[in-house]
């Protein structure tokens, strides 16, 4: 009988094609102010997943899921731009990594004073890899123009998820809470001077610690600064509920004259 080689073993155990050796994800530590310790710690999607595996195995597992989370924002916290894109290129902590075609980080100047916040990509962006490319793009960059702005020209767009829900349906807490940490360290490296909340989830996500818009509606929340880590926040309609209720363009309108005004004063 031959030897079997390394591969073949690794078939025979049904570790192929799954493993394979993976290179640390070297980050900048002179950027973000990371130690040579943290920098050197693999931090990857992987790494962090199994962060959370690890937890999980506790007997209290609603604790363990807690630290797991906490854990993970906190590596989450430390990555560079570029292992930011590259963890959430290769995500897989919640179910809809199952079911995207890619994921979508986000788009535009990387040291922009604009932020915009919307909800999750829908088909064409899990098509394009890119936010706000359909009918509700087209439309966010008319109203990007109205206020004298241009998508990539001091403007970040970004959303709330990363991946596709199936069939654009409403986010689940857990994937929010699994994609949530790369949304904060988005705004951490970029440093906006302003954020602007697209719709209801965007709205919720970004200020959970102040509102709930289960005692506050969208439309309660337009209209008054709010903050994100000490970011202005302003809430207006998300652009893909406004292809569906004209009428409210103009509500939009007044939030944008709201924003644009709020960013001379700052």
């Amino acid at each position: 009988m031959s030897l079997m080689t390394r591969e073949d073993m690794l078939r025979e155990l049904e570790l192929l094609p799954i493993w394979q050796s993976r290179e640390p994800i070297k980050a900048v530590a002179s950027e973000v102010g990371i130690t040579e310790k943290v920098a050197a710690a693999h931090v990857d999607s992987a790494n962090i997943d199994k962060v959370g595996a690890s937890k999980a195995d506790a007997s209290n597992f609603d604790d363990s899921k807690t630290d797991a989370l906490s854990a993970r924002s906190e590596l989450i916290q430390q990555m560079d731009w570029q292992s930011l894109q590259q963890s959430v290129q290769s995500c897989q902590a919640c179910v809809l990594a199952k079911s995207r075609t890619q994921t979508v980080f986000g788009a535009g100047d990387a040291h922009a004073d604009w932020l915009f916040v919307g909800e999750a990509p829908g088909a064409e962006e899990d098509l394009q890899g890119e936010p706000f490319v359909g009918q509700a793009g087209k439309l966010l960059d008319n109203m990007l123009a109205a206020i004298q702005l241009r998508r990539g020209q001091n403007v970040y767009i970004a959303n709330v998820l990363k991946c596709r829900p199936p069939e654009n349906r409403d986010p689940h807490d857990e994937e929010i809470s699994q994609c949530q940490p790369y949304l904060k360290r988005q705004v951490a490296l970029i440093q906006p001077k302003l954020i602007v909340a697209l719709g209801k989830f965007a709205a919720q996500t970004l200020l959970q610690s102040e509102n709930t818009l289960a005692e506050n509606t969208l439309a309660s929340l337009r209209g008054q600064l709010h903050d994100y880590h000490g970011v202005p926040v302003i809430v207006t309609y998300h652009p893909a509920y406004l292809l569906r209720n004209s009428a409210d363009k103009a509500k939009a309108w007044e939030d944008l004259c709201f924003a644009k005004k709020t960013m001379q004063g700052l």
